[in-house]
């Protein structure tokens, strides 16, 4: 049943005949176009990276946003940026200044990407971003979809991709009621309806409808092929990686017994967390201590 709040309601109403009969003409389309810009125009969010086009600023956001709700971003956004200001600040730093900065918005390996990103960026492209979205899916951190949304928002090129507010725009709107749906199937219809104009704000918009859909039905992005749900965090490894790499940031070393202390019920599988977080660069063991890398 369709909620009278939901931002697509006239349009899902009016055009049920064709959706049901997978009828999609041009009207239809832009019928859903004006149905996002409406909402977006009066329900848009305001976020501090929505004010800017510096493609510094945008790369640090989207790496940010990634697995992570706006609210916890936004003060952490603003203090990264203002320890490092430039792609040139942060190439130049070191990874326990990057990850001391990082510390509260968890997988941290996207720090060091962002990182690796910016050092990138200084010694091969002379401090610039390229704005080709091929070419940034060559830089560590940087897929398909995180590289579009970079292109669409720094320099207002129609990119198309996916992320979970969007995939749950289309799945409500041309998906109705199925599951099961991939997200190559999605495509064509982002491909089809984006804003050749302006795809920053479109996409923008589609982030909102998307935000205020999940709030007025069970999370419909649950109709996703690609859906899963989080793994609970509070005793899992993922906090004891967190915990390792939070105290590293701030402390010189971190003695073993200390981390045996900490997690009891974790001392069998301590090995492996600190194994892969030396193979993955984070850490030095040396026996009975720990150390950044």
């Amino acid at each position: 049943m369709i909620r009278v709040d939901d931002p697509f309601m006239g349009f899902l109403s009016e055009h049920a005949f064709g959706l049901q009969r997978r009828v999609y003409t041009p009207d239809l389309y832009q019928a859903f176009c004006d149905a996002v810009w409406d909402y977006y125009h009066q329900h848009k969010r305001a976020f501090v990276w929505r004010e800017t086009t510096n493609p510094y600023h945008i790369v640090v956001s989207e790496i940010m946003l990634q697995q992570t709700q706006t609210l916890r971003v936004v003060e952490k956004y603003l203090n990264f940026l203002a320890h490092f200001p430039t792609f040139q600040a942060l190439a130049q730093s070191t990874r326990q200044e990057v990850l001391a900065q990082w510390v509260g918005l968890g997988y941290n390996r996207r720090a060091l990407a962002l990182h690796e990103i910016a050092q990138k960026v200084v010694h091969e492209y002379a401090g610039v971003l390229p704005d080709d979205p091929l070419v940034l899916q060559k830089f560590k951190g940087l897929g398909p979809a995180t590289s579009a949304s970079i292109v669409a928002f720094a320099f207002n090129k129609p990119t198309t991709f996916i992320e979970t507010n969007i995939r749950s725009v289309y799945l409500h709107v041309f998906f109705n009621g199925q599951v099961g749906i991939a997200d190559k199937e999605l495509l064509p219809f982002i491909e089809q309806t984006r804003d050749l104009v302006n795809p920053r704000e479109w996409y923008y918009a589609l982030m909102d409808c998307g935000v205020v859909l999940k709030k007025l039905y069970p999370n419909p992005s649950k109709a996703s092929r690609h859906y899963a749900r989080q793994s609970t965090f509070v005793g899992s490894d993922r906090q004891v990686r967190g915990a390792i790499i939070r105290y590293l940031a701030q402390n010189t070393v971190l003695e073993k017994n200390k981390l045996n202390q900490l997690f009891p019920k974790k001392r069998q599988e301590l090995p492996f967390i600190i194994e892969g977080l030396v193979k993955e660069g984070f850490i030095v063991d040396f026996g009975d201590k720990l150390q950044s890398a």
